[in-house]
C-alpha cells in the first residue's frame, strides 16, 4: 500500500459556497495524483463534545427530538465546544447544562475527525464522574429529559433504534478503557 503522504494533492480552487450560522458548506478543486482535477465538497462545523457521564452503576443519557431526522433519541449528553474551551471544559458545561449534573471529574477519552470524506468536523468524547446535582440551564432549542440506563444495558440501549454514532462512539470508548 502506498503512504498517502506521497501524493501531492494541490488544492486548485476553494470556495464556500453558503454560510448557515450553524455551518460552512463548500468545495475544494484538487488535482489528484494522475493529474486529472475534481471538486470534493465538504461542510465545516465547529468542535463537538460528548459525555460518557455515570452515577456509578447508571450511565445518563438525554432523551429529544431530532428535527433532521424525525426521531426521538436516547442519547449522551453533548454539544458545541466554543471558542476557547477544552474538550473538558465544554463537557463540564454541556452535562451540567443539559443534565443538571456537575462532575466532580472530567477526562478527555479521545479526540477525532468524523465523517471525513464529507466533513471538516472533530468530536472529543469525555469521561465524567462523581456527579452531583445542580441546576439546569438548557438553551432555548433543547427540550430535552434526563434519564439513567444500568451500565450494564448502555451499549444494547444505544444500537437500539434510532441508534447514533456519537453515543456507540462513547460509551465503546469508555468501554475499552474499562471505564463502563
Amino acid at each position: 500500500m502506498t503512504d498517502a503522504s506521497e501524493w501531492d494533492w494541490p488544492v486548485v480552487e476553494s470556495a464556500a459556497e453558503y454560510e448557515t450560522g450553524w455551518y460552512t458548506g463548500g468545495y475544494d478543486r484538487v488535482r489528484q495524483p494522475d493529474g486529472s482535477e475534481k471538486d470534493y465538497y465538504w461542510a465545516e462545523l465547529p468542535d463537538a463534545v460528548v459525555v460518557v457521564a455515570t452515577t456509578g452503576d447508571e450511565l445518563v443519557l438525554v432523551d429529544q427530538f431530532r428535527p433532521t431526522i424525525r426521531e426521538q433519541c436516547l442519547e449522551l449528553p453533548a454539544g458545541i465546544v466554543e471558542d476557547g474551551e477544552s474538550y473538558t471544559t465544554a463537557g463540564e458545561r454541556e452535562l451540567r447544562e443539559e443534565t443538571g449534573f456537575a462532575a466532580g471529574g472530567l477526562s478527555l477519552l479521545e479526540e477525532f475527525w468524523c465523517s471525513t470524506g464529507v466533513l471538516r468536523h472533530r468530536r472529543g468524547i469525555v469521561f465524567a464522574e462523581g456527579l452531583e446535582p445542580v441546576d439546569r440551564d438548557l438553551d432555548d432549542n433543547e427540550f430535552l429529559s434526563v434519564t439513567t440506563v444500568p451500565v450494564e444495558d448502555a451499549l444494547e440501549v444505544a444500537r437500539a433504534e434510532p441508534a447514533n454514532d456519537a453515543t456507540i462512539e462513547g460509551i465503546l470508548l469508555a468501554q475499552a478503557e474499562g471505564l463502563l
